[in-house]
């Protein structure tokens, strides 16, 4: 089994138009997706004129990936309420979900699916509790599991970062081969929205 590093945030537009790539990797048998979370934004409302910013962005996504973002997620953020992020504590809940028996890649996706298409609140517990639990997951183990995981998740951000400086990785979503006893870059980016060409250059590699 050959192993992919996969630097990554769960709030991170790219990262979402790169979820069918990520996909076809934890699809295919020969790889083993190792996942890096990057922590790439502390609970934070995120100031009005930088929506702006966000949306523009997404668009260009959308444009450039072929990705969709759902209406209730930009009704969200152009919306008159608070606009909360919080890439630590969706991190916390991949790493629950793994201690709980769930692959990374399940987790992963369901947040991404809640956030860019549903625009739901994943700063909020409750409602990290009830994504856990349609995913299958006992609540009250979740909950406990949940409230114990700040140090876990501490030390997985410290590791990640590590290996971005030893690897040379400056931003999300990244992707590392580690083969014939030597790392090689993933060129992701000429991929998306072409899951199918993904996958044939990926079986090109073992």
């Amino acid at each position: 089994m050959t192993r992919v590093h996969y630097f990554y945030d769960p709030i991170c537009g790219w990262c979402y138009a790169a979820a069918s790539l990520t996909a076809v990797l934890a699809e295919m048998p020969e790889f083993e997706v190792v996942y890096h979370p990057g922590g790439m934004i502390p609970k934070r409302a995120i100031d009005p004129s930088f929506r702006q910013h966000i949306l523009q962005a997404d668009k260009q996504i959308a444009q450039m990936t072929k990705v969709h973002f759902g209406d209730n997620y930009i009704a969200r953020v152009k919306g008159p309420e608070d606009y909360v992020v919080d890439s630590l504590v969706t991190t916390q809940a991949i790493i629950v979900g793994e201690e709980m028996g769930l692959d990374n890649h399940t987790m992963l996706a369901a947040l991404q699916n809640a956030h860019y298409q549903e625009g739901k609140h994943l700063h909020e517990l409750d409602v990290l509790a009830e994504l856990a639990v349609s995913l299958g997951l006992d609540k009250t183990i979740w909950n406990e599991k949940m409230a114990k995981s700040e140090t876990t998740l501490n030390h997985k951000l410290a590791e990640s970062h590590q290996l971005m400086g030893q690897m040379q990785v400056s931003g999300y979503p990244t992707f590392i081969i580690e083969k014939d006893n030597r790392l090689m870059r993933l060129p992701h980016s000429n991929y998306y929205g072409k899951a199918e060409e993904w996958k044939s250059y990926l079986a090109g590699l073992v």
